[in-house]
């Protein structure tokens, strides 16, 4: 019963978050984006405006994290344990005790970034991302009585009631390999 409310919940929360963005039609054969793992930036084709790709949800993961976990290591470990090559990381929330990120610091490429971390009590507002290739690309929004901040989730940003996040895994042969690459321009 608890399995069948868990899977109520993440389904509720994909509609209600995602609003059917990426309820896409099945995409048949291999994937739209072809690369060579080898290529170089001058050998591959320079990277559209506006890239697209179509995938479904192969299934839904639901993380819970118990306090003093680090949240990033949780969801790596999530993610090897439950096998999940490309996934969407639809929504997160609990609480911190401490954080640890990173923003973009200027506007000129190539991208220089910014760390700061603090210690809580924070709400945990919301985690967006992506799992690529297995590699976690995680970020939070988190507050308190008197800001609120968020960034690349960085290791040291700790549960402190729980963390819940929920991940939409995509597709077998789904690859999302080019999406956060900076250097493909």
């Amino acid at each position: 019963m608890e399995s069948r409310s868990l899977k109520r919940a993440a389904i509720g929360s994909i509609l209600l978050l995602c609003g059917g963005i990426l309820l896409a039609e099945r995409s048949q054969g291999a994937p739209r984006l072809a690369t060579t793992g080898a290529a170089t930036q001058a050998e591959s084709p320079p990277a559209p405006d506006v890239h697209t790709m179509t995938s479904q949800f192969k299934r839904i993961v639901v993380v819970r994290m118990k306090n003093q976990v680090d949240i990033l290591q949780g969801l790596r470990d999530a993610v090897a344990r439950e096998k999940i090559q490309n996934a969407v990381i639809l929504s997160g929330a609990g609480s911190l005790v401490s954080y640890h990120v990173h923003v973009v610091s200027n506007t000129t490429l190539p991208a220089t970034e910014a760390f700061f971390k603090g210690e809580g009590p924070f709400d945990l507002i919301a985690t967006t991302g992506y799992i690529i290739d297995g590699r976690v690309h995680a970020h939070i929004t988190f507050s308190n009585t008197e800001k609120a901040l968020g960034g690349h989730r960085e290791p040291g940003t700790r549960a402190f009631t729980f963390a819940i996040i929920t991940l939409g895994v995509l597709e077998d042969g789904t690859s999302l390999k080019r999406m956060d690459d900076q250097t493909w321009r």
